[in-house]
């Protein structure tokens, strides 16, 4: 690598650039949402859009009822509600699978992790998804269990 003369060095002062995390962002494979502690959207990144189907803008200053099916809210709101109040996850880094809405009605499974933010003061400042389809994986493992069951 040291005979690559178009590289620029790396400095830790890159993690200031907005532009620059814009695009990291941008550019992860997996669908990222943050929302702020009211569970307001403030962040939806490319993924999230190539998987839920709804853009940045109709997400961002809108609520997360958006992704989850009506009958999850209940749970989602209490479990979003406890991370806020008491700054952790019951959940810890384990990867769930649980429903979600797309935007042409289509009810997806998606693997789902989660983490809270914090300020450098250790205030809660939102709580970030990281999600990933999980539909033609779930709908292969049911069948194979299906076909389990018949045999």
């Amino acid at each position: 690598m040291a005979d690559c003369p178009a590289m620029t060095p790396w400095s830790d002062a890159n993690l200031d650039d907005a532009a620059l995390l814009r695009s990291a962002l941008d550019g992860l494979p997996d669908a990222l949402v943050i929302a702020d502690p009211s569970g307001v959207i403030r962040l939806w990144n490319a993924a999230a859009e190539r998987l839920f189907g709804f853009t940045r803008e109709e997400c961002v200053g809108r609520g997360l009822e958006l992704m989850i099916p009506e009958r999850f809210r209940p749970a989602h709101d209490a479990g979003f509600a406890r991370a806020v109040g008491t700054g952790t996850l019951r959940t810890g880094t384990r990867i769930l699978r649980t429903r979600a809405n797309h935007k042409d009605g289509r009810r997806l499974y998606v693997d789902f992790t989660f983490a809270v933010l914090k300020a450098p003061d250790g205030r809660v400042i939102g709580v970030q998804a990281l999600a990933r389809d999980a539909t033609e994986a779930h709908l292969r493992q049911q069948a194979a269990a299906t076909e389990g069951k018949q045999a």
